[in-house]
């Protein structure tokens, strides 16, 4: 594959990837080739090879008339909230060793501004900022990338349905585990966040089952 190749292929999977998380197609939606080519005004091969990498993700899947994006069970997301949980409360005890004095300023400003947010769609992209400066403050890359995968699986199945989620609950709760990242204390940043996440999997199952057609 040529480098030209390879740049349209890239910008075009990064461009399918963020419209899928957005929810511009709903889970369900069939991806054809040739739509999504005179969509996008480029060649079928970009597209094409964009679709595979999308469904080597897990957030397509293969099927007579192309792909489709991907539908799961309340036992599929559970099985994906189980990883994120086991890697994210890594995550955050990584941080309390390892955070640096901009990572310990950099939480702090972003609770501070999660708190003092009054609308839901900045409050809910603050809450994904603070997530990721813990990622970051953790200095592990692989768990980095592992995280921001199952992040793209979970986000597919959030524009369908609302999570009822308490705001002050959620800054108490980040609060938990930043205290702790400040004390250093491994453990207990593990197991606040284990807490959190654990919180967020109950709602949001409980949103999609709420969803539900035959609910």
């Amino acid at each position: 594959m040529s480098d030209v190749v390879a740049d349209v292929t890239s910008l075009q999977y990064e461009r399918l990837r963020k419209e899928l998380l957005e929810g511009e197609f709903p889970p369900g939606t069939v991806l054809l080739e040739t739509v999504l080519s005179a969509r996008y005004g480029v060649s079928r091969t970009p597209v094409r090879e964009a679709l595979g990498r999308l469904a080597q993700d897990g957030l397509l899947e293969r099927s007579s008339r192309g792909f489709t994006v991907r539908r799961r069970s309340p036992e599929e997301i559970l099985e994906i909230y189980d990883a994120r949980i086991a890697l994210e409360s890594t995550s955050a005890a990584l941080a309390a060793e390892r955070h640096t004095a901009f990572d310990l300023a950099r939480l702090t400003h972003l609770l501070e501004q999660r708190r003092a947010a009054t609308d839901g769609a900045e409050a809910g992209r603050l809450n994904r900022a603070w997530h990721t400066a813990l990622r970051d403050a953790s200095h592990n890359r692989t768990i980095d990338e592992l995280l921001d995968r199952l992040d793209g699986l979970l986000a597919v199945y959030r524009p369908g349905y609302t999570v009822k989620a308490d705001p002050d609950r959620e800054a108490v709760e980040h609060e938990q585990v930043l205290e702790a990242i400040r004390r250093r204390d491994a453990e207990g940043a593990r197991l606040a966040m284990v807490e959190h996440l654990r919180h967020g999997r109950d709602l949001r199952i409980q949103a999609f089952l709420d969803a539900a057609p035959d609910a």
